[in-house]
């Protein structure tokens, strides 16, 4: 009886040690592993804006269609840009003629000896001749403006990506420089990891990152790079630049999140990448970074950037 308590007392203990040790193993992987739930994926979105104002008489694309750069997005009334490219072809026109003529003037008053012609006459005919000559360069220049703004009622995609959020339609009117339809592009997708600061010591640049989306995909990448700075909302910046600190201070303090920016190495055929989603961002340290991580007394090498400080002698 004595030897059936004893082993259901042991058998109890081993269980709570077992319990006790995997709870610890846990903790420590969820606390100290560098790892993060929240995660986003991100693209670069291209404003995209017409560089002349007008009525748009066509648009061959469609809400979220794949685009490569250079394909029409839409085209501007051109009519109005074709008249002024008119007129200032017919200015160069006229500005050549009168050039010509004042420099076919000057030379015949060249030629002439002084007891026909003045020296004043002579130098007054070289400059209307270099006067004519400036006109017809300024109407050269107003002619390449007209040509570039009716080859800019043409709207082309910037780079390859995909048209998202459509709103415009045609025969809106458009005002130059303001962007009416947005453009992702397809070959700047990165992810950004949003770590506590307690785990910051154990992220280095070109640490391999395995990235999870919520749909269950999984990418592959590496740390490119990790934010310098985040903002400060306890002690915001006032308005005469100097520091407007909270006259409050709550003792409950949680970890800041840091941006953690990681390139993706390769994108799967056939998977569906969207700006806006969310993943699980876990970094496989090596172990020079893990023995780097568990010695944090010793002093940190300075970034390339910056020179080491020399020791006073």
């Amino acid at each position: 009886m004595l030897i059936k308590q004893l082993f259901r007392v042991l058998a109890t203990l081993l269980i709570c040690a077992a319990a006790i040790a995997v709870a610890h193993t846990l903790w420590q992987h969820y606390m100290d592993r560098p790892w993060t739930r929240d995660g986003r994926v991100r693209a670069y979105v291209i404003n995209v804006a017409p560089d002349v104002s007008g009525a748009v008489v066509a648009l061959p694309v469609r809400d979220n269609q794949w685009v490569h750069r250079g394909d029409l997005l839409m085209e501007i009334d051109p009519a109005r840009f074709k008249i002024a490219v008119a007129q200032a072809q017919a200015a160069v026109d006229a500005k050549k003629i009168n050039w010509d003529m004042r420099r076919q003037d000057a030379k015949r008053r060249a030629d002439l000896n002084s007891m026909v012609v003045s020296t004043e006459q002579r130098e007054n005919a070289s400059l209307d001749a270099a006067a004519a000559y400036a006109d017809y360069q300024a109407a050269l220049a107003q002619l390449s403006g007209a040509q570039l703004n009716l080859e800019r009622t043409r709207v082309v995609s910037p780079v390859d990506g995909y048209i998202t959020n459509l709103q415009l339609q045609t025969g809106d009117y458009v005002t130059a420089g303001s962007a009416r339809l947005a453009l992702i592009d397809s070959h700047s997708f990165w992810v950004y990891g949003y770590f506590e600061e307690t785990k910051l010591p154990r992220l280095h640049i070109g640490d391999v990152a395995k990235i999870e989306l919520m749909s269950g995909e999984h990418l592959r990448g590496h740390i490119e790079s990790i934010t310098r700075g985040i903002y400060d909302r306890d002690n915001p910046q006032s308005r005469d630049l100097t520091a407007d600190v909270n006259p409050t201070f709550n003792w409950v303090r949680l970890a800041q999140r840091v941006p953690v920016r990681i390139q993706l190495d390769e994108i799967p055929q056939g998977l569906t990448l969207a700006a806006g989603q969310t993943c699980t961002v876990v970094i496989e340290e090596s172990r020079k970074n893990q023995a780097a991580a568990k010695s944090p007394n010793q002093s940190p090498s300075p970034p390339p950037h910056q020179p080491a400080t020399a020791s006073a002698p």
